[in-house]
This record gives C-alpha cells, sequence and structure tokens, in this order.
C-alpha cells in the first residue's frame, strides 16, 4: 500500500516538470501575403498623373463668357501653393480668363458642342415662340439665366422666343440687348463648331429664324 501511495505522490510533480511549448511560428507563406499588401499600399499613395482636359489650341466654352481659346499653361505660385492654369482668351470681348485646372469641372468650362447637339439647337429656331405671360422682369432674369448657362439648347429658345418677325410688335431696348446677346453667343458656338465666320454663322441663324 506504501508503494501504491509513493507511486501516486509522484505523478503530479512530473507533469509540473514538463517543458513548454514552444510558441506556434507563422506560415512563410502568410508572411509573405503580408509584405505584398504592404507594398501593395505604399505604391497605392503615390499620385496619378493629372490628365489635361484641354490643350493650347483648343476652343472652349465658359458658362458667363461663351467661346474662348485656351492659348497656354501657366504655373503661378499664390500663397505658397504652386497652381496649374488654363490661359484663356475671349476675342469677342476682349479679355483673358486664367482658370485653376483643379476647379475646371465646377467653373463649368468645357469642350465645344457636337454637330449633333447644335442641329438640335438649330432645330429649335424653327419653332414656336414660347411666351411665358408673366412680367418681363422675371422673364429678363430667366433668359439671362439660360445664356449664362452656356448650354445652346437653352440660348436657342432666348433667341427663338424673342425674336420679331415682320409685321409683329417691335422689341424693347432690354428685349433687344438680351436677344443680340443671346444670338451672338450662338453665332460664335456655331462658327466654332463649323469652322466658319462668326458673321457667316450669324447669317445662317437669321435664315433659319426667318424660315420659321
Amino acid at each position: 500500500m506504501a508503494k501504491t501511495t509513493a507511486k501516486k505522490a509522484a505523478k503530479p510533480a512530473a507533469r509540473k516538470n514538463k517543458p513548454a511549448k514552444a510558441p506556434a511560428r507563422k506560415p512563410a507563406k502568410a508572411a509573405a501575403k503580408k509584405t505584398v499588401k504592404t507594398a501593395r499600399k505604399k505604391t497605392a499613395k503615390k499620385p496619378a498623373k493629372q490628365k489635361m482636359p484641354f490643350r493650347p489650341g483648343d476652343f472652349v466654352v465658359y458658362p458667363t463668357h461663351g467661346v474662348g481659346q485656351v492659348t497656354s499653361i501657366e504655373i503661378q505660385e499664390i500663397a505658397g501653393h504652386k497652381l496649374k492654369l488654363f490661359v484663356i482668351s475671349f476675342e469677342n470681348e476682349r479679355m483673358t480668363l486664367r482658370v485653376p485646372i483643379a476647379k475646371v469641372t465646377t467653373s463649368g468650362l468645357r469642350k465645344l458642342s457636337s454637330r449633333k447637339v447644335m442641329d438640335t439647337a438649330m432645330e429649335k429656331l424653327k419653332g414656336r415662340a414660347r411666351v411665358k405671360r408673366t412680367m418681363w422682369s422675371r422673364r429678363a432674369q430667366e433668359y439671362e439665366a439660360k445664356i449664362n448657362s452656356g448650354d445652346p439648347l437653352s440660348i436657342a429658345e432666348v433667341v427663338r422666343d424673342l425674336h420679331r418677325k415682320t409685321g409683329q410688335p417691335d422689341q424693347s431696348f432690354s428685349e433687344r440687348q438680351i436677344f443680340e446677346s443671346a444670338r451672338e453667343r450662338l453665332a460664335h458656338e456655331l462658327a466654332a463648331v463649323e469652322r466658319i465666320d462668326v458673321e457667316a454663322a450669324a447669317e445662317k441663324l437669321e435664315d433659319l429664324l426667318k424660315a420659321a
């Protein structure tokens, strides 16, 4: 009996003296994957090169000034920051505008309309005038907003609605001003799209209005 008790007492002591298990090592493949992911993250942080939407020589349309031509791309330092700018010349208004490349979208600067869009605008000139029965001051604001949108379809609507045919009442001074502003804006874009003189484009618009 004494021997059996001694054996039982010795067993726990033997368990305590067992060597500790070595920590499990991560497989080499997992470590390699982690390295590749880290490398990808570092590569993704590199900024992509900014694509230029326009080049010097391109004709563009700025909503409040109409058709202009990109003459160059400048880099200016403003408040310690370097900015790339499109330098745009508006021959009709005899002015030069500088638009930051980063703000092209928000400024509304765009390419010339396609021939299809211009054809649609020309078709609008043939339609019936749609004049709202509201105060002129309110209509004038709406017409100005359409012109300043830079959208040739909206501008064509202004030209159509304010045009007066033979036998119709004459335009007031303010109506005439808005009409000529819209017609001139539309003629300049038509001339740039079809690569003709502004005078020839204006005559084309007048012929369409008379034929309506």
